[in-house]
């Protein structure tokens, strides 16, 4: 098969095009036929070796943890789905080898569910790592509720797109953070409000919309954008990171309580979303698709951090 593969961490010119074996279902694994995989910013984070010491490896790694495909064959015990069905999944395994940039991949069944019936194979494959993340953080780490405001501080990537939706199917009151190009974009995901983080006067709007401060604040970019968004939360709201941990930035007397999260794989979460989708409740946006061939262009793309929705790989 071909696959996409590094064999050392660096630059994006360590991907390179490899033929591999096929491999082959073990008991209670099925072999998926992948016909897209989603291009997210840990993909070349994880290239650069920035999280060799978070996940165990082996070289060579395919990359990649998003899929949307179709089960080509199944191991023994294997009853949930059968041969045709199609697929996706966020396909994160405890050691990172067997990715997803790949024509084939044995993964348990547990991992996957059926995909949306109104979807390409590549919207498919936009959607499982980015919209679990914002699922999770919404709806899990600060279970936000029908009336109340939440920042979305760099909302216009994959997650960030979700984010907005979920917030609104709550009935919450959203504002997003992101460049003026992508207000329109947000405004029609649900976003309430739109600030522009390049203007002088950034932190005089956010003043106007929450003079207290806002209830919740999900940060989906880190470092210095993480330490300033920490001034929006009122007291005792909450703030989410999918970034980092943002506790010690928080300070000591406004009772904010902090969480991170770093998504973890949930079929059933999944089959909510499927539902939401299909029902035109959820959408996904495609940034751009590429040919596995051109995975260095998608990684590229990828790292700009500028993207709107979401990047992803045809496999034919």
């Amino acid at each position: 098969m071909k696959a996409v593969v590094i064999n050392e961490f660096g630059g994006k010119d360590n991907l390179t095009l490899a033929d591999l074996p096929t491999p082959e279902p073990a008991e209670g694994e099925v072999l998926v036929r992948i016909r897209a995989a989603g291009v997210n910013p840990v993909d070349w984070k994880i290239r650069e070796g920035w999280l060799k010491d978070l996940f165990p490896h082996e070289f060579p790694v395919i990359p990649g943890w998003d899929l949307a495909g179709v089960i080509e064959d199944t191991g023994h015990s294997v009853k949930r789905l059968a041969k045709g069905d199609k697929i996706y999944a966020y396909a994160r395994r405890p050691v990172i080898q067997k990715g997803t940039y790949a024509e084939y991949t044995a993964i348990p069944e547990s991992y996957i569910t059926r995909s949306p019936d109104s979807l390409s194979f590549e919207e498919s494959a936009s959607i499982p790592l980015a919209a679990l993340t914002a699922y999770q953080a919404i709806y899990d780490a600060v279970k936000l509720r029908e009336g109340q405001s939440i920042l979305m501080v760099g909302a216009s990537g994959g997650v960030g797109g979700f984010a907005v939706q979920f917030a609104n199917l709550i009935g919450a009151k959203v504002t997003a953070i992101a460049s003026e190009k992508n207000h329109a974009y947000l405004r029609d995901l649900g976003a309430e409000n739109t600030v522009c983080y390049t203007k002088d006067d950034y932190d005089e709007q956010i003043q106007r919309i929450y003079p207290s401060g806002a209830d919740v604040v999900f940060d989906l970019t880190g470092g210095d954008t993480l330490k300033s968004a920490v001034n929006y939360v009122k007291a005792d709201g909450k703030i989410v990171s999918i970034t980092e941990d943002p506790q010690p930035h928080l300070p000591a007397d406004k009772g904010i309580r902090s969480h991170f999260v770093f998504v973890e794989p949930n079929v059933k979460q999944l089959d909510h979303i499927r539902e939401l989708v299909d029902s035109g409740r959820l959408k996904t946006y495609l940034s751009s698709v590429h040919p596995l061939a051109d995975v260095q262009k998608a990684h590229t793309e990828m790292e700009t951090g500028h993207t709107r929705g979401k990047i992803v790989l045809n496999i034919d």
